[in-house]
């Protein structure tokens, strides 16, 4: 996918300083990395009387199956397409709006040293897109440009041009000209609007998204007339989201009809950050979901299994339920730092006959820890070479038995959903493998089969209805066996 900016100029004011404004010398051609492919930039032309610049995506299809797990475009809502067939590497969409926030980021904010009075002025621009999804076509493409000041040219590609009767494609190509924009103007309608138009995003929307509309929307969202389809889709129709972006910008607009500040119209803005609420981060999550179960079956005594530096041992602690809690890791140095973190040489005795830190692998058997009502393995198994698996299997349920076995482990269809995340990429460096929910299930209903136990599963964290929440868990419990098959094992 591409796009291509183009100026006009005179021999006082060449059309080359569009490399000034862009930061990118036209006589180089650059690549930049994103998580999706790479991102190039190169100018078709460079003279003083017309400066093209092309930013052309070129999105690796194999990283969009491998992130998607075949849920069509990149894990966006519409997943009518094949898996490997797919628009994302040639139509225009949020993708290419990441890739150019990226690419241009300082242009995006008017920042031009070398040319500030260029970048602080409107330009005769022109803007094409081949290829953009439309949802809405045409007309849609029209309303959202046209009260910007640009003049649109929105031409429906054809389904197929040698089957007339099939019609017309939701495709269009798209031109935009004008003279009354400066560049950092018109890269941040396109930041917004392209998106807009895909009615798509190929990342989880969370509560920063917001932020960075109003940023991008600065001096033109309030007052537009398609204001409220513009955050609605940009925020993929969350309506908490989009309920506040609009209540922002609607704090915007009467400000600027008063002439004043936005914080003289509403006292409370002022205190918006000691009072907003963050969202509460996935380990905190985890521990929280972890608790919950282990209280639901009633465990008392507890071992941690890989319990690290000591997060959700002090978790543990703090809660009178649990009588013993027993960490577990094979790092010394981890468990010192977990002592540390539980102030142990400061404990009261009555605390410090709650908890225990025991070194030990768990590709052992070990007799201590026998006879526990609960086991945690939190984050534990993805950090095993998978022909490890079956001796921490067996060391866990064969040989310790714990009436109730939680085990959490990523879900790697999720990992769609984070911008930042490096194609093909797991989220850990440690990690060796991450599973998607039928690859752990299929693991966790074996386990279970073959050491007397019941599973079922819970999400931990949103559960997207596309690609499934960040973190999967298993709650294994040991089935009730009557007296003659407990002989016989």
């Amino acid at each position: 996918m591409f796009l291509t900016i183009g100026t006009t100029g005179t021999p006082e004011r060449p059309a080359t300083d569009l490399g000034f404004l862009l930061h990118k010398h036209p006589e180089k051609a650059q690549a930049f990395s994103t998580s999706y492919g790479t991102a190039h930039v190169l100018y078709p032309e460079a003279a003083a009387e017309r400066c093209t610049a092309a930013l052309l995506l070129e999105v690796d299809a194999v990283a969009l199956v491998r992130r998607g797990k075949g849920k069509g475009r990149g894990g966006a809502p519409d997943a009518a397409l094949a898996q490997y067939v797919n628009d994302r590497p040639y139509a225009a969409s949020s993708l290419l709006a990441v890739a150019l926030s990226g690419v241009f980021s300082s242009a995006m904010r008017g920042v031009c040293n070398a040319r500030p009075e260029r970048a602080a002025e409107p330009l005769p621009l022109r803007i094409e897109v081949p290829a953009l999804p439309a949802r809405g076509g045409p007309a849609l493409v029209r309303r959202l440009f046209e009260p910007l000041g640009w003049a649109v040219t929105a031409e429906p590609v054809a389904l197929d041009a040698a089957f007339p009767q099939w019609g017309e494609s939701r495709y269009v190509r798209l031109v935009l000209e004008s003279s009354e924009l400066t560049l950092a103007q018109a890269l941040r309608h396109l930041y917004v609007l392209l998106p807009v138009l895909d009615d798509a995003k190929h990342y989880w929307v969370s509560s920063d998204e917001v932020d960075k509309l109003l940023r991008a929307g600065e001096g033109w969202l309030p007052g537009h007339p398609e204001q409220q389809l513009i955050t609605s889709r940009y925020l993929s129709r969350r309506w908490s989201l989009t309920r506040q972006a609009r209540e922002r910008l609607e704090l915007v607009r009467l400000a600027e009809a008063d002439d004043t500040e936005v914080e003289a119209i509403d006292n409370a803005v002022a205190d918006e950050g000691e009072t907003e609420e963050k969202p509460t981060p996935l380990a905190v999550q985890r521990r929280d979901a972890i608790i919950e179960a282990l209280g639901e079956c009633g465990a008392a005594r507890v071992l941690d299994l890989g319990c690290g530096q000591g997060q959700l041992v002090q978790a543990l602690l703090k809660d009178v339920r649990f009588t013993e809690i027993v960490g577990v890791d094979v790092s010394m140095r981890a468990l010192t730092i977990a002592s540390r973190r539980l102030k142990l040489d400061r404990l009261g005795e009555r605390q410090a006959s709650r908890v225990r830190l025991l070194q030990g692998s768990l590709a052992y058997t070990d007799n201590r820890l026998k006879g526990y009502d609960a086991a945690v393995l939190s984050e534990v198994i993805e950090h095993l070479d998978l022909p490890r698996l079956p001796a921490l299997e067996y060391a866990v349920f064969g040989s310790a038995r714990p009436r109730t076995v939680l085990v959490t482990t990523p879900n790697v269809e999720y990992n769609v959903r984070w911008e930042t995340l490096p194609a093909g990429h797991v989220r850990h460096g440690d990690h060796r493998f991450e599973w998607t929910r039928e690859e752990f299930r299929a693991w966790a209903e074996a386990v279970a089969g073959r050491h007397g136990y019941g599973v079922e599963f819970r999400p931990v964290g949103p559960d997207d209805p596309e690609v499934g929440p960040p973190t999967q868990m298993a709650v294994f419990e040991i089935r009730n066996v009557n007296e003659k098959e407990a002989k016989a094992a």
